[in-house]
């Protein structure tokens, strides 16, 4: 389990496409706190580490991983959001996220508002029913608050600490990031007999 407040900013050293999947080499400060079989969110997906070398990891992401996020589109040289797995003793600073992708989103629109920046971001409607506004939402592992809804979207409004410290900072209109509804808000819906 993770809490949606990024560690670091990590940089992809290398992506392997196989058969079966992708194996990523990342370098991150924080390799040197993983092990192997340690549990680590790259951009919201809940990796395990299979090899830990100094300044760097190997993780590998099955074909399901990359149909349902953006990993498969990643390339050497590009910026990732990591989270070390969450202490029992730590902080839910955040909210609860899993590291288990529901899917993908569409950055719409960007615009600065103040100083913070606002991305309008596009969705499929059986996500988008699950947000609610002044609920959270992660987007890349980013713990946030919708604040805004629309027909095919939702807007969140980014402070300058998100900007320093995440990959969001630097997101293009156009970008596909990865999308984690709240796990509460799914288990509601289920409870209730609510289909997709």
């Amino acid at each position: 389990m993770f809490t949606g407040l990024i560690a670091d900013l990590g940089s992809v050293e290398s992506v392997e496409l196989e058969q079966e999947g992708a194996t990523l080499t990342i370098r991150t400060r924080l390799a040197g706190e993983l092990a192997e079989g340690d549990s680590i969110a790259l951009n919201g997906v809940c990796l395990t580490a299979t090899s830990v070398g100094t300044g760097t990891f190997r993780t590998q992401a099955i074909n399901e991983t990359l149909r349902r996020s953006s990993l498969g589109a990643l390339g050497a040289g590009e910026t990732v959001n990591l989270e070390l797995a969450m202490r029992a003793t730590d902080r839910l600073g955040g909210h609860v996220v899993q590291g288990h992708v529901d899917g993908t989103a569409t950055i719409a629109a960007i615009r600065d508002e103040g100083f913070s920046r606002v991305l309008e971001l596009d969705i499929e409607p059986d996500l988008a029913r699950y947000l609610v506004e002044k609920g959270s939402v992660a987007i890349d592992g980013v713990s946030l608050t919708v604040s805004a809804l629309r027909e095919d979207g939702f807007a969140v409004s980014l402070i300058p600490e998100t900007l320093k410290r995440t990959n969001l900072g630097h997101i293009e209109e156009g970008a596909q990031v990865n999308i984690e509804v709240d796990i509460l808000a799914k288990h509601v819906a289920r409870l209730l007999g609510v289909r997709a």
